[in-house]
């Protein structure tokens, strides 16, 4: 099959984002803190959408914890910079997002989007690094300062481009960058990223999901599905390095792809 060009990510997201830029800015929805589900349990307010963000915790101090160790195997080297920032995003995503649904505010909105930019900011990174062959640490420091200035333009201005920019490219380049990955990359990766646009649909009915469902809301099932996409993501990664734990090297993420 042939190759991608190596500039089309790179035309795309100029592309997308010059038409932005014309769009004109995006404001955040009308009414936006006004979530659906708002039971208390256990003296906990709005617990199914505070409570529900416990799995990006323990899916990150999972992943943390069986990687960490394995970071310089030939398939995570390259892309660990990215790959530890992802993780370490997910436990804040889990905290800030807990602390913005116990009382839902512009103020508290900041702590937790600047972790999901950042989550965006390391699984662009290390994708790309892995892409590149090239490490990540640099990428990844870059795309973190991104991270936070999108938030800040946000705060500053009511306008959601750059966080949405940043937040809706994974959705696009990580697929492009891995046309030559391994195919349980891809097949993972794409299972993700289904989840994740999954979640998005769930968040945008969030009230009609509840009155239909009952028992859970749009926006706590959008925290259970980006959860699951974070569980795919990791649970591959672990499966590169797996072999290397039963004394199979040459069954590990190929080094040939990682200095393409």
């Amino acid at each position: 099959m042939k190759r991608l060009p190596n500039y089309l990510p790179t035309v795309l997201t100029v592309a997308i984002a010059i038409g932005l830029l014309i769009y004109g800015p995006i404001p955040q929805l009308a009414h936006y803190h006004e979530f659906a589900d708002r039971r208390l349990w256990l003296g906990i307010p709005n617990a199914a959408d505070v409570l529900s963000n416990t799995g990006f915790a323990l899916i990150g101090l999972w992943g943390l914890w069986r990687l960490w160790p394995l970071r310089h195997h030939p398939a995570l080297a390259v892309g660990w910079p990215g790959w530890c920032l992802f993780l370490v995003s997910l436990i804040a995503t889990a905290i800030g997002s807990s602390y913005y649904h116990l009382a839902p505010d512009d103020l508290r909105l900041v702590w937790d989007r600047l972790p999901i930019a950042f989550a965006c900011a390391g699984l662009l990174s290390a994708v790309h690094a892995e892409a590149r062959g090239k490490e990540a640490g640099m990428t990844a420091v870059l795309l973190s300062v991104a991270a936070v200035a999108s938030v800040l333009w946000w705060q500053t201005t009511a306008d959601l481009r750059p966080y949405l920019l940043l937040q809706g490219l994974p959705l696009l380049l990580v697929p492009l960058w891995q046309a030559d990955a391994p195919s349980k990359d891809r097949v993972a990766f794409a299972v993700a990223i289904g989840l994740y646009v999954a979640a998005k649909l769930a968040e945008l009915s969030d009230h009609q999901l509840l009155h239909v469902l009952g028992f859970v809301s749009g926006h706590t099932l959008k925290h259970l599905l980006a959860v699951a996409a974070a569980v795919v993501i990791v649970t591959r990664l672990k499966q590169r390095v797996m072999p290397a734990r039963q004394n199979q090297p040459g069954l590990g993420y190929p080094k040939a792809h990682l200095q393409e």
